[in-house]
C-alpha cells in the first residue's frame, strides 16, 4: 500500500461571501492516522471533501505526495473516499461492489479478482462476496464499503464520519478493526468525526477544528494533557472538563480553571463544596453531578464502590497539578 504526505498551506473556501475555511495550513505525513474532529458546523467535512476534490478550493494551496492536486478532479488525485452512508449498489453482490471503480478503470478481470480478494482477505468478507448488501449487517456494509476503496490501492484514505449509522456496541467493534487495518496497511488516513472518543483512540494526530480554524494539532494525550485552549479544553475529554471562574479562578491566578472529573476527589474539607444532585452508578466507576452556589455544576467521576445519595452535601478536592488554568482569552496559561 502506497503512501504519501498531504500539505495544506493557506486553505480556504468561501460561499460567496459567506467564509467558512479561514486559512488552514496543515501537514499529514506519510502512513499518518489524522483525525479532523470538532462540532457540527465546524469545517471539518468541508475541509475533507476539499482534500477529495468534491469542493472547490476558494484560495491557499494543496499537494498529495509532494503533486499539486489544488485543480486535479477527484479522480486524478489518489484518494478513496469512504462516506458516513456506505453508498453501496443495492442490486450488486459485494464481489461487484468492490470492483465496479475498477472495472470502469478498465482494470484487468484477473487483477480485478486478486484485489478484491485480497481486500476481502483483510477485512473478513471471503464468505459474503456472492451476497447482496441488503444480506449483509451494518458492520459488513461499512467494511466493503472499506473495501471498494482498498482495491483502488489510494494515496490517501478519506473517512466521513463512517460509523455514525452504527450502534455503539458495533462501533467499538469498528474502531478497533479500523486501527487494526491502519497497522496492517500502513497508509495514510485522514478521519472524520465529530466523537472525540473516536479521535482518542484512533488517531496518531488529532486536528481540532472550531469555526474554520485549526484551534491546536497534536497526539491524543498532548491534547487531552495539554489543552491549548478553553475549546480544546472542553471537547477533549469524556466527561468534559469542569471549568470554574470567579474568586476561586482569581485567586489562582487565571480567568477560568479547569479541572477534569477524574481529577475531583471526595475529601472532608476540599475546596470545593456542593450538593449531589444525582449520581449515575456504572458499576465500576459512577458520575457525581454536584452543584455549589458559588461555582454552578460540577462533574466528578468517582469510584463505583463510593455510598452517595441526592441531597448529601460533598466536599472534593485535587491535586495542584491537575488545575488548568485559562486566560481571559480562553488561552491556556
Amino acid at each position: 500500500m502506497s503512501q504519501s504526505d498531504v500539505r495544506l498551506r493557506g486553505i480556504q473556501k468561501s460561499y460567496g461571501k459567506v467564509h467558512v475555511i479561514h486559512g488552514v495550513d496543515l501537514d499529514i505525513e506519510p502512513g499518518e492516522f489524522a483525525v479532523f474532529v470538532g462540532p457540527s458546523g465546524c469545517g471539518k467535512t468541508t475541509l475533507l471533501r476539499m482534500i477529495a476534490g468534491l469542493e472547490e478550493i476558494s484560495g491557499g494551496s494543496m499537494t498529495i505526495g509532494g503533486e499539486s492536486v489544488s485543480d486535479l478532479p477527484p479522480s486524478e488525485r489518489g484518494v478513496a473516499m469512504v462516506f458516513q452512508s456506505y453508498a453501496l449498489y443495492p442490486h450488486k453482490t459485494v464481489f461487484d461492489n468492490m470492483a465496479f471503480a475498477l472495472k470502469i478503470a478498465k482494470v484487468p478481470k484477473e487483477e480485478i479478482a486478486k484485489r478484491v480478494n485480497a481486500a476481502a482477505d483483510i477485512l473478513q468478507l471471503q464468505d459474503y462476496l456472492q451476497r447482496l448488501p441488503k444480506a449483509l449487517s451494518g458492520g459488513q456494509r461499512q467494511r466493503v464499503a472499506i473495501g471498494r476503496a482498498i482495491v483502488r490501492n489510494p494515496k490517501v484514505f478519506l473517512f466521513d464520519e463512517p460509523l455514525s449509522n452504527l450502534d455503539a456496541a458495533l462501533r467499538t467493534k469498528m474502531r478497533v478493526e479500523l486501527a487494526t487495518l491502519h497497522r496492517s496497511l500502513g497508509a495514510t488516513m485522514i478521519y472524520v468525526t465529530h466523537d472525540q472518543v473516536e479521535a482518542m483512540t484512533l488517531a496518531d494526530k488529532i486536528v481540532v477544528l472550531n469555526k474554520g480554524r485549526v484551534e491546536q494539532v497534536g497526539r491524543p494525550l498532548d491534547l487531552y494533557n495539554k489543552p491549548a485552549s478553553l475549546f480544546v479544553a472542553g471537547f477533549i475529554g469524556s466527561p468534559q472538563m469542569n471549568f470554574l471562574s470567579g474568586d476561586f479562578a482569581t485567586q489562582r491566578g487565571a480567568t477560568t480553571v479547569g479541572l477534569r472529573p477524574e481529577n475531583l476527589k471526595v475529601q472532608a474539607g476540599g475546596p470545593i463544596q456542593g450538593t449531589l444532585k444525582h449520581s449515575e452508578k456504572l458499576g465500576n466507576e459512577t458520575f457525581a453531578y454536584v452543584t455549589s452556589d458559588t461555582l454552578g455544576d460540577i462533574t466528578a467521576r468517582m469510584d463505583g464502590t463510593l455510598p452517595l445519595e441526592p441531597g448529601q452535601t460533598i466536599e472534593l478536592a485535587f491535586a495542584p497539578e491537575h488545575l488548568y488554568r485559562f486566560n481571559a482569552d480562553g488561552r491556556s496559561i
